[in-house]
């Protein structure tokens, strides 16, 4: 039996995660950080006056494509699991910046001139930065709606409560600040500090890093990219 992780993702994002631990010969619990709910839609979204849809998340895409079945935006994500459920959902024209929200920002200074119209960002009404306010300098408009939302988790389950004091758990996954700043009430709230001791950290990013760093962990590691597949490198060198 491989060692015990523990994933933080919401459950509408650790489909492939949980099938990558799988098929690298890990166990695995789940504590989701984040509880995603999509709002009923009031009306179909008209998206003609833009030029490209931004995305920042997978779940953005999936809000999206509740909103509208019009896929005739090119459309630019932040990384390739974002890319692949765009062409999950029939986006022919799918950027990736194969990184986070500053890469994503680069991509689009290179790929799209603001003059020729705004850009459409669907997102959740709590992001990791303002990418409007990172494209205002140059010219952009973005025009960023909350189309989903990210509830914080106020318990942890029986099970994973269980493998945390009794330090089965070998590594906490860690993909966004919030998850991981959620992790972090929920521990002190359940008085677990003192439990993650022999833990280690995996963090998609130093930003996602210093949301646990106030923790006494047995190490951190932060992916040397931030996409999953670096994150799960650095899981693997643990062992």
């Amino acid at each position: 039996m491989g060692p015990l992780v523990l994933n933080t993702r919401p459950d509408t994002d650790s489909t492939d995660l949980l099938a990558a631990l799988d098929k690298r010969g890990y166990r695995h619990l789940s504590a989701p950080m984040l509880n995603i709910t999509f709002p009923v839609p009031t009306g179909p979204l008209d998206i003609k006056k833009y030029q490209a849809v931004i995305f920042t998340s997978a779940n953005g895409v999936r809000a999206f494509a509740k909103l509208t079945g019009d896929r005739s935006l090119p459309a630019y994500c932040v990384g390739d699991a974002t890319a692949r459920m765009c062409a999950t959902f029939g986006f022919d024209d799918v950027y990736s910046a194969n990184g986070d929200i500053n890469d994503l920002a680069t991509l689009i200074r290179k790929k799209v001139d603001p003059a020729h119209g705004p850009l459409f960002h669907p997102a959740a009404r709590k992001t990791a930065g303002d990418l409007g306010q990172m494209l205002l300098t140059d010219g952009y408009e973005v025009d960023r709606q909350t189309v989903y939302e990210a509830h914080e988790s106020n318990s942890v389950p029986e099970d994973v409560l269980e493998a945390l004091r009794n330090h089965h758990i070998e590594a906490v996954l860690f993909f966004s600040p919030r998850t991981a700043e959620t992790f972090v009430k929920l521990v002190r709230s359940y008085k677990l500090e003192r439990d993650l001791s022999g833990t280690s950290a995996i963090c998609l990013s130093p930003a996602v890093q210093s949301k646990i760093s106030d923790l006494t962990w047995y190490r951190t590691r932060v992916a040397s990219q931030p996409t999953q597949e670096y994150l799960l490198s650095e899981l693997g060198s643990l062992s």
